[in-house]
C-alpha cells in the first residue's frame, strides 16, 4: 500500500487489490478515529479526508486480508431478466440463457464503491461464468433500471445514460432520489441480491 497527500487534510491509500481496498474502508468505519470527515472507496483506493494521521496508524497493524466481519444491510432488487444481452452472456459463458439468470439470481453481492452516476454502485461476488468484458461499442442509451454486467462487477443503471456493460434485463426500483434520506440506495459494504421476477 501507498500513501499520496491530496491537499492539507487528506490522503489517498493506494491499495493491492479491491479486498485490500474493502477491508481497509471496513477497518475505518468500525474504529471511526475523531476527526474524519469523509471516506472515498474506489476500487484499488481509499480516499481519507481528515485524521489521516490517525487513520494510517489504524491500518498499519490491521489485518487488511480480508474485511473484518460487521453487520451490514441488505438490500434485494426484483428484476426482468429481459436484457439485450442475455443472449450473449449465455454464449460467451457457454451455459443457456435461464443458467445465465440462475447464476446472477443467487449470488450475493457487495458494494464495492460508487461511482460513475449518482447511485450507481459497483458489486462484487459475480460468478466467474458471468465475468466477461464490456462490448466492444458502447450503446448511447442505456435506460434507467438496467442491470449489466462488466469484468468482475455487476450493476444497475440509476438513471438513462451511455454505457457499454451487458445487459442482463431491468428493475423498477429506485437507485438515485435526490429527495430521499439518504439519496443513494446503495452504500459501500451492502449487500445486495437480485430477485427474478416474470
Amino acid at each position: 500500500m501507498r500513501w499520496r497527500r491530496c491537499g492539507e487534510d487528506a490522503a489517498l491509500l493506494d491499495c493491492d487489490s479491491l479486498e485490500q481496498m474493502r477491508a481497509a474502508h471496513a477497518t475505518v468505519q468500525a474504529a471511526r478515529p475523531d476527526g474524519v470527515v469523509d471516506l472515498v472507496p474506489g476500487a484499488r483506493s481509499l480516499l481519507v479526508v481528515g485524521a489521516v494521521a490517525a487513520v494510517r496508524a489504524l491500518l498499519e497493524d490491521a489485518d487488511l486480508s480480508h474485511p473484518p466481519p460487521g453487520e451490514s444491510r441488505e438490500v434485494t432488487l426484483d428484476v426482468h431478466y429481459d436484457g439485450e444481452d442475455l443472449s450473449l452472456v449465455a454464449s460467451d459463458a457457454g451455459v443457456s440463457p435461464d443458467a445465465v439468470v440462475e447464476l446472477h439470481a443467487e449470488a450475493v453481492y457487495t458494494v464495492a464503491f460508487t461511482g460513475f452516476a449518482p447511485g450507481f454502485g459497483y458489486l462484487t461476488g459475480l460468478p466467474e461464468p458471468l465475468r466477461q468484458p464490456r462490448l466492444e461499442s458502447p450503446r448511447t442509451r442505456v435506460p434507467a433500471g438496467s442491470v449489466g454486467l462488466a469484468g468482475e462487477f455487476t450493476g444497475v443503471y440509476p438513471r438513462e445514460s451511455p454505457g457499454g456493460w451487458r445487459l442482463l434485463g431491468h428493475t423498477t426500483a429506485t437507485l438515485f432520489d435526490p429527495h430521499a434520506d439518504p439519496p443513494a440506495l446503495f452504500a459501500p459494504g451492502d449487500r445486495v441480491r437480485f430477485r427474478s421476477v416474470r
